[in-house]
């Protein structure tokens, strides 16, 4: 017989597999010496609720018969270096676990990245970090893994209709992710942990005959007749397929300008802009936990806030409890910022991004209109912030009480942020729409989160990459763009996914959608 049941237990309880077994074995009224009995943990989260908090478990008891194991999904896959191939264009979570369903299916999939492999484009990073230096094809959005490498890697989404999630969760396992994912509310790989996790789906996809090629950048994507036949990279070399996956991610405006210039529709689209906020970690975790220092068993606290102002939503983005704020630009001469987190959570700081909503609305009233509305406003942000600056990957930032109050700081907090933060007028550099929403929001954030409203904490310009501000319109049965027949938009890049988990499963869609275009 299997019972499901719920315990709450102390966090230093909760870790004790003994004690867990004894109390579930207990609620469910039976002998807790019989050996037979199975118990497994299939959610954790933690209630702050109380003046303690607990950690939550709901538990699997199996008496009389056993839990059954699922067998790997990878078990399923079979060598398909000779079956029809499909063009990937893009190795983030949506081109990656397109391709792994591919191969579930039957098909092989080529895929493309315009970035340096995992390892490789380290390297990168480091130049960003400590000589200023941007490489366009390799950064922290480009490159093997795509954003959701190095941003984190929350695998967190309300998206639950959009496909299995537990299927996305169990192929990050079989692939070296912590088995603890299957069970966390908020589940969270790591930004040390990940790059091993996405060497190893990459090991998978050529180890059953697919590909992947790197430094691989589409300039041109070839069709005829209205259907897709191939694509041409960057030095003149040419892939042709009957199927092409786009997967570029949110970041990838060339690809925007391919599509524009080769006349394939394209929309603009609502999307967010703002800043990053940074406080102290134990400052949240003695708000949201009521205890200082927080318990060892109990993880860094995190928070999750909105509200509306002038009709639109202002709130916390990809927050990143004991985290790191780092350098997002994909371009010279851009100043974009995003966070991240390593597996164990233990930065001193917590940063999250808070945003404010931009409708097609907005973008009219300041002047911005047509496809590239959102982006064009995007980019010049963007600009104007590194424009203020000394020409380095020095981020301008404001106390927060100061940004409120609209003057300038001294002696900035410290920060994560490793290249370094300055004194600058974000209340000034920000459009004024945004700055207005985003000072009454965080105002407002201030009564709901006793101590979020201080001027210990950093704000940091700016977060402007939370969405794509663009759509790559799809037919919602075939999820082939209207135009081109055998053209998949897929992912964050073409609109339809926001986060890693979201991507995976877009992928996983698409990947289906491939296979019944074939048949």
């Amino acid at each position: 017989m299997l019972k499901e049941i719920e315990i709450a237990l102390s966090p230093n309880d909760a870790i004790n597999h003994n004690i867990v077994r004894n109390k579930a074995i207990r609620a469910c009224q039976l002998d807790e010496l019989d050996e037979d009995i199975e118990v497994k943990v299939l959610r954790r989260s933690v209630d702050a609720r109380s003046k303690f908090p607990l950690i939550r478990l709901k538990i699997m008891v199996a008496f009389e018969e056993k839990i059954n194991s699922e067998s790997a999904i990878l078990e399923n896959f079979n060598d398909v270096s000779e079956a029809k191939t499909v063009l990937v264009i893009g190795a983030g979570p949506a081109g990656y676990f397109a391709a792994l369903e591919l191969i579930e299916l039957g098909l092989k999939p080529i895929v493309l990245d315009r970035g340096k492999d995992v390892r490789a484009r380290r390297r990168d990073l480091k130049a960003i970090m400590q000589y200023d230096t941007v490489n366009p094809h390799s950064n922290y959005c480009f490159g093997e893994g795509g954003a959701g490498t190095y941003s984190d890697g929350k695998l967190y989404t309300r998206s639950h209709k959009r496909g299995c999630i537990e299927k996305a969760l169990r192929l990050f396992v079989e692939h070296g992710a912590t088995p603890d994912i299957l069970i966390d509310a908020h589940p969270h790989i790591g930004s040390n942990k990940l790059p091993n996790v996405v060497s190893n789906i990459r090991e998978s996809i050529l180890k059953y005959g697919g590909e992947v090629h790197f430094d691989s950048f589409v300039t041109d994507i070839l069709f005829k007749n209205n259907k897709i036949v191939g694509v041409t990279l960057s030095n003149e070399k040419e892939f042709f397929s009957d199927a092409v996956i786009l997967a570029t991610g949110h970041s990838a405006r060339d690809i925007y300008e391919l599509l524009r210039r080769r006349k394939i529709a394209i929309e603009s689209k609502p999307f967010a802009l703002g800043v990053r906020i940074e406080h102290q970690q134990a400052l949240v975790d003695e708000v949201q936990y009521r205890q200082s220092p927080r318990d060892e068993n109990l993880p860094a606290s995190s928070y999750s806030l909105v509200c509306q102002v002038e009709n639109r939503g202002v709130f916390s983005f990809c927050m990143c409890p004991g985290g790191l704020v780092v350098p997002a630009a994909t371009e010279q001469g851009e100043m974009v910022v995003n966070g991240m987190s390593m597996s164990r959570r233990d930065s001193p700081f917590a940063n999250s991004g808070t945003v404010v909503a931009i409708e097609t609305e907005d973008l009219s009233n300041n002047n911005y209109s047509g496809e590239f509305a959102g982006l064009d406003f995007q980019r010049q942000v963007e600009q104007k912030m590194f424009a203020a600056g000394d020409g380095s990957m020095k981020a301008p930032a404001q106390r927060l009480t100061d940004f409120v109050e609209g003057k300038m700081s001294q002696n900035l907090p410290n920060s994560s942020y490793i290249p370094g933060l300055y004194e600058a007028p974000l209340h000034q550099l920000l459009p004024d729409f945004i700055y207005r929403k985003l000072r009454a929001g965080v105002q407002q954030f201030g009564k709901l989160m006793k101590g979020y409203y201080t001027g210990e904490s950093n704000v940091i310009g700016v977060e402007s990459r939370t969405s794509s501000p663009i759509k790559i319109p799809r037919d919602k049965e075939t999820l082939m763009h209207p135009d081109i027949d055998g053209f998949f938009p897929c992912g964050e890049g073409a609109g339809f996914a926001g986060g890693i988990i979201s991507a995976a499963m877009d992928g996983q869609n698409v990947a289906k959608a491939v296979k019944k275009y074939y048949n």
